[in-house]
């Protein structure tokens, strides 16, 4: 009877999984989601030990990690990065490119919310044929980048991501990484023409530059018919003298942080 009982479960996960493979396809967000919540259920009386529920399970859970990503549900993304590790830990298989992508983006999750112990420790669980792919040596050589300070090549970053799911994570680094810039600006400057502001933090419009200032720096002054940006005083009461500013623009705001 648990033969049958098992086997019956087993056919109704393959046809889910059909499905949800149908609607990715399809881009169809919401049967997706109906999908993977019967597939976990399904996968509760699934014996842990069969290849073939590993198989079910990697790949459902996979796929709900990317579904996260796409809806910006950071909490979906790290409850099913977690649930989904197990199986690649006792996985035989050899790595796909799916299991890289997500490690990867794992490893972003970890570097945006400022977890560089577990991002490190991510790092020393990584097979050696891992390490090597781009989906991993992004998130490694970004954050390389921010431990310098090199902010101006994870600005550049964005021209070589390995794939469309790392934007998300990427676009909220880069917001970090603009603020930090904005901070020393504010420091090292008293006015500067907005060309050179926007160059600087790396907007590639006026417009977008302008919307950020809007949106975060309300406090900053365009003078001169918008061609010049005048700094407010910062809080801390620290003058441009305190830094020396030709170093700062000759490696275009690069300071040590950890963010």
């Amino acid at each position: 009877i648990t033969f049958f009982v098992t086997d019956s479960i087993m056919a109704s996960a393959s046809t889910h999984l059909t499905n949800l493979r149908n609607a990715i396809q399809s881009s169809n967000v919401e049967e997706a989601k109906k999908s993977i919540t019967h597939l976990k259920i399904l996968l509760l009386d699934l014996p842990p030990e069969s290849k073939e529920t590993e198989a079910i399970a990697t790949e459902t859970l996979e796929n709900a990690v990317l579904l996260s990503i796409q809806e910006g549900d950071l909490t979906a993304f790290a409850r099913n990065v977690s649930q989904l590790k197990p199986y690649y830990e006792i996985s035989t298989e050899k790595s796909s490119d799916n299991r890289c992508k997500i490690l990867g983006l794992n490893l972003m999750y970890q570097l945006t919310e400022n977890r560089l112990s577990e991002f490190h420790a991510e790092l020393e669980l990584l097979r050696d044929e891992e390490a090597s792919s781009p989906f991993i040596t992004f998130p490694i050589n970004l954050e390389r980048q921010l431990m310098v300070g090199s902010y101006n090549e994870v600005l550049d970053a964005a021209a070589h991501i390995p794939d469309s799911s790392y934007d998300f994570f990427l676009d909220n680094l880069l917001h970090t990484v603009r603020d930090s810039i904005a901070d020393c600006m504010e420091v090292a400057f008293g006015t500067m023409s907005v060309e050179d502001a926007k160059t600087f933090m790396k907007f590639e419009s006026l417009e977008e530059f302008k919307e950020y200032v809007q949106d975060f720096r309300d406090d900053w002054i365009f003078e001169n018919d918008g061609q010049t940006l005048c700094f407010q005083p910062p809080a801390t009461g620290r003058k441009a003298s305190d830094i020396p500013s030709r170093t700062l623009i000759t490696n275009v705001l690069s300071y040590a942080t950890e963010l």
